[in-house]
């Protein structure tokens, strides 16, 4: 469609932010006419391409301190109306949610299936994050048990940081006129034009 507005959402299952984006995005296509495409990535490993981790060692501002980072996330919770549940660690494998996320789309089920994950670790309370906790969302959206395990094993398809992210960078942006905040860093405001 010529003139189509897209979207490019890089998000981990692992971040908040990406969570609490990913509930505003329906909105945000809704009232804005655009479209969104979906990328999970690897929060670690973009931290990693980044050159610096503020969740390794002495967090480098309050911001990175896990009592604010889990106040802000209620506060925005709260805000979109939607329900926020910290996990009962915050360690643990980013890694495996990402392939999970990567071989729903395999499937043709990337946004439900990143939908049921992020609602596993950030509503459910569900303990531990492991692959049958993957294999239960994607087959709570209608993804083949037998195609979602075996694309979750698939080595040749595994997963991490892009190598390249769009020239902007991918912890912030403002897409005019959408003013859309990606992933890890800030959550999404749809209500702002």
């Amino acid at each position: 469609m010529a003139g189509e507005r897209v979207v490019d959402f890089y998000y981990s299952i692992g971040s908040r932010y990406s969570y609490l984006a990913s509930t505003q995005i329906a909105k945000l296509e809704g009232e804005t006419g655009c479209r969104v495409r979906w990328h999970p990535v690897n929060g670690p490993d973009i931290r990693k391409l980044r050159g610096r981790d503020p969740f390794a060692g002495e967090p480098p501002s309050g911001q990175y301190e896990w009592p604010y980072r889990r106040y802000d996330a209620e506060c925005w919770a709260d805000y979109y109306g939607v329900a926020f549940r910290e996990p009962p660690n915050p360690h643990f494998d980013y890694r495996l949610l990402v392939k999970a996320a990567t071989a729903a789309k395999r499937l043709g089920g990337l946004v439900p299936c990143s939908h049921a994950l992020f609602r596993t670790v950030w509503v459910g309370g569900v303990w531990p994050l492991d692959e049958a906790v993957c294999r239960q969302a994607a087959e709570s959206v209608g993804l083949s048990l037998s195609k979602f395990s075996e694309a979750l094993v698939d080595p040749a398809k595994q997963p991490g940081a892009p190598e390249k992210f769009p020239a902007f960078g991918v912890f912030k942006h403002a897409v005019q006129p959408l003013r859309l905040a990606l992933a890890f860093e800030f959550p999404l405001d749809a209500s702002v034009k």
